[in-house]
């Protein structure tokens, strides 16, 4: 890795605002280059959008009925290089498309899943194939007159850690990682952004920074950043796109079917749903494509988009999906680039990166979509190295082939190729070292954190070692490794972000949580003096 030119205290090379996907991938590759990078997220890292997604590694394949084959291709592309940097966090999954004669003919999807299947190389992921689910368990679940159907690849992500897990590379390769600090106002030099950053636990406790470059990474606010925060010389005007907030919204139910295979439904309007296996006992069903306005913060699932889930996931499975049976809901708001169609399930989920180098540089993206975060992070570094003049002295493009934090399992296991089979053999490494390690939470921490699990089980030689067993499956341990080493301050950030954690304890044990958390803050951060958790339901009841 090249080395970060010594700056004084204070100053970087870049300063990132978005602590999301881009943000976090932005902030790894330019500190893997040498940069000196400061990243700051006025919440906690993915506490919007990018935790709030469908948590699909997919090309997106309704997208190419809207003929983006550079999209689709592009995102085909980057699903194995995700897959193999992070196995722990990201698998294959297949997907069952039941063929509804009234919708899509079968020449359409199967024209569709060919060029799927060859529009980008795969080397794990299988193609795709008919199914006959009148004699498959496939068809099991679904309502008798679905007679065939099709099964192709995608991959699965826990979206939130994937941020964490970007964000713990770029602090290791030398950058600042600020969470709960909000960029209050740059104002643009000649040569360097002056900048002032507040911390939003601490009201009026500000410092200032410099940056010779700025990347505007603040997703759905990142118009509203360029209009209300940067400052530029007079007369010069640095919002010259804009976005469409479309809010996407989820609900969890009960598990609905046995395998391990997720359903792609086709609705009359058009749009898809997908029904996807969640965290062992759910079933995840998403989503919904509505515009909105205002603060993306104020986003939930209202009662009409639980009934339009609900409804199209039941046109489907035989066993009907009620209101009554949701028990957790969230919304996300995507940032999409404007490009003037009137549907937003057609609003292009391709992104562009806007440079300015009329003065100190600056960088903005819009739009996106978390498969390609990596090449967008590659895209913008390339970028930002040659506004700065360091192409030539920085390290080149380094993300395609490297692990994200915990996902070289080298050291555990012999890996085979395939990210699925390479976790099945290190969970059972885990369990031959660990032998006192229950295996269901020996399962749940290897899922976690990988080979960073050493990490969270230090020297510990038995159970007790890991400190009191603060809920069922959660010990001090853990919970002090997620805030040294993570970030996480509440009680939500370990039981909805960190993990999911919080769909399986009872409103009780999310407490207790949270008690402890508050009980034991870190060293320079601060606690809230009423620690509350988010209950499941509390979006879907407002």
């Amino acid at each position: 890795m090249a080395a970060s030119r010594p700056l004084p205290p204070g100053e970087f090379d870049v300063l990132v605002v978005g602590g999301g996907i881009n943000g976090a991938g932005i902030a790894r590759d330019l500190a893997g280059r040498g940069l000196s990078v400061c990243l700051v997220e006025q919440d906690d890292l993915a506490a919007h959008t990018s935790s709030a997604s469908t948590k699909l590694i997919h090309g997106g394949l309704r997208y190419l009925e809207h003929r983006e084959f550079g999209l689709v291709r592009k995102a085909l592309g980057e699903r194995e290089v995700l897959l193999k940097s992070a196995p722990h966090i990201m698998w294959p999954l297949r997907f069952v498309l039941p063929h509804d004669p009234s919708m899509r003919p079968a020449w359409l999807i199967r024209l569709g899943l060919f060029l799927y299947d060859h529009l980008a190389r795969r080397e794990v992921l299988p193609g795709s194939a008919g199914v006959d689910l009148r004699r498959s368990a496939l068809g099991v679940p679904l309502h008798p007159h679905l007679k065939r159907g099709f099964v192709y690849s995608d991959g699965w992500v826990d979206d939130a850690r994937l941020v964490v897990l970007n964000a713990i590379d770029a602090s290791e390769r030398g950058a600042s990682v600020l969470t709960r600090t909000r960029c209050v106002q740059a104002v643009r030099g000649a040569t360097h952004w002056q900048l002032t950053l507040a911390d939003t636990d601490n009201p009026g406790a500000v410092r200032q920074v410099r940056a010779r470059s700025l990347v505007n990474a603040a997703g759905p606010w990142a118009e509203r950043f360029l209009r209300d925060v940067a400052q530029a010389k007079s007369g010069e005007r640095l919002a010259t796109r804009s976005l469409r907030l479309v809010k996407g919204s989820h609900i969890v139910v009960p598990r609905q079917f046995d395998h391990d295979h997720a359903y792609i439904f086709q609705s009359p309007d058009g749009r898809i749903v997908f029904a996807i296996p969640y965290e062992r006992d759910f079933t995840l069903v998403g989503t919904t494509d509505q515009e909105v306005t205002g603060d993306p913060r104020d986003a939930r699932c209202e009662a009409d988009e639980v009934a339009y889930l609900c409804e199209q996931a039941s046109r489907y499975l035989a066993r009907p999906i009620r209101p009554a049976d949701v028990v957790w809901t969230y919304s996300g708001v995507r940032p999409l680039l404007d490009d003037a169609s009137g549907d937003p399930s057609a609003v292009t989920r391709d992104y562009l990166l806007e440079q300015d180098s009329q003065a100190a540089p600056l960088l903005t993206v819009w739009g996106g979509k978390i498969t390609t975060f990596r090449q967008l992070a590659e895209d913008a570094s390339n970028a930002i190295c040659r506004q700065l003049g360091r192409q030539d002295e920085a390290r080149g493009a380094w993300t395609r082939g490297a692990s994200l934090p915990g996902g070289d399992l080298s050291e555990w296991v012999r890996a085979k190729g395939r990210p699925d089979e390479d976790f099945a053999a290190f969970v059972l490494a885990v369990r031959q070292r660990h032998p006192w390690l229950p295996p269901e939470l020996a399962h749940r921490l290897a899922r976690a954190h990988g080979s960073r699990i050493a990490m969270v089980l230090g020297r510990a030689q038995r159970l007790a070692d890991l400190g009191e067993e603060v809920v069922p499956g959660v010990h001090e341990a853990e919970l002090r490794h997620l805030q040294r080493h993570e970030w996480a301050r509440s009680a939500d950030d370990v039981l909805w972000r960190r993990s999911k954690l919080g769909l399986h304890l009872t409103e009780a044990q999310r407490d207790a949580v949270a008690w402890w958390m508050a009980g034991h803050p870190l060293d320079g951060t601060s606690a809230s003096s009423t620690p509350h958790t988010t209950h499941p339901r509390e979006e879907l009841r407002a």
